[in-house]
Formats: C-alpha cells, sequence, structure tokens
C-alpha cells in the first residue's frame, strides 16, 4: 500500500465534507432552501423559541449570520418572530406552520443525501465510519477547548 502523504486525510476529509455539502444544497435548493437555512430549520424544530444568540452559538455561527439568515427564512414565510414575554428587545424565533410542514422535505433531503454517500457500504462499515468521525470531531473539539482556554488565560494577565 502507498503511503499516503501528509496531510491526505484532512484534505479528503474537507473535500467529502464540501461535496456532501454541495449535494444535500441542490436537494435542499428544490424546497425553497439554501445552504445553511436547513440547520436552524431542524434546530428550531428540536426547539422552538430560541433566540438568535442561541441558535447561533447552537450551531457554531456568528450571530449577523443568524439574523440574516432568520431574516431570509421569515420573508420566505417558514419562520416567525416573536417578541419576548420578559423582555421587549428580545426576539424568540419559531417554525410556521409552512416551516413545520417543510421539516419532512429537509430530513428527506438529508436521507436521500446520507443514502447516496454510504452506497456500496454495509451496517458494520457505517458504523465504524461513524465511530471514527465522532473520535475526529471529539480530538478537534478538545483542541477548541485548549485553544479558548489558552485565549482567557491571556486576557486574565
Amino acid at each position: 500500500m502507498a503511503k499516503a502523504a501528509k496531510g491526505a486525510t484532512m484534505a479528503r476529509l474537507q473535500s467529502t465534507a464540501r461535496l456532501a455539502r454541495t449535494v444535500l444544497a441542490s436537494r435542499l435548493l428544490a424546497h425553497g432552501f439554501y445552504a445553511g437555512q436547513d440547520q436552524i430549520m431542524m434546530a428550531l424544530n428540536a426547539e422552538g423559541g430560541q433566540t438568535p444568540g442561541q441558535l447561533a452559538a447552537r450551531l457554531g455561527v456568528r450571530p449577523p449570520t443568524i439574523t440574516k439568515t432568520i431574516n431570509r427564512l421569515q420573508t420566505q414565510g417558514f419562520l416567525e418572530k416573536r417578541a419576548s414575554d420578559s423582555d421587549a428587545r428580545q426576539a424568540h424565533i419559531f417554525l410556521t406552520e409552512r416551516g413545520a410542514d417543510a421539516i419532512k422535505a429537509i430530513e428527506k433531503s438529508v436521507r436521500k443525501t446520507e443514502k447516496q454517500a454510504m452506497r456500496g457500504l454495509d451496517k458494520k462499515e457505517i458504523k465504524a465510519f461513524a465511530k471514527v468521525l465522532y473520535r475526529i470531531e471529539a480530538n478537534l473539539s478538545q483542541e477548541l477547548d485548549v485553544s479558548a482556554e489558552d485565549v482567557e488565560t491571556d486576557e486574565d494577565e
């Protein structure tokens, strides 16, 4: 077996993730969704009434990005903003009836993309692959935790 070039695994992981996202984005576009909107929709389906800040933290994106996407989804009729009962300056985001109906299309698009990606793999291989991805994710998350601690330490000095 040929020796892999340094960084080849990371390049392959990035390429695969980008391609999977492109295929999914194409499927979602057929239902009127743009890349990233599905994640907000699914997060609100799991727990409605989140604030834009909560959504940004949950999805790991910056608040301005969430705000723009929420506004687009609201214009499309998938989401609605409601003022907080306790703080009128704070808005909570909810799926509309149209948004709730669209969840099935999003889930179907995700399932089809995953099925296409896993074609030719048996259940054991898929389980092992998921386990490896989980470990990679955990390793990288630890790196982020360490970097955040370094920043906090630097700011305290």
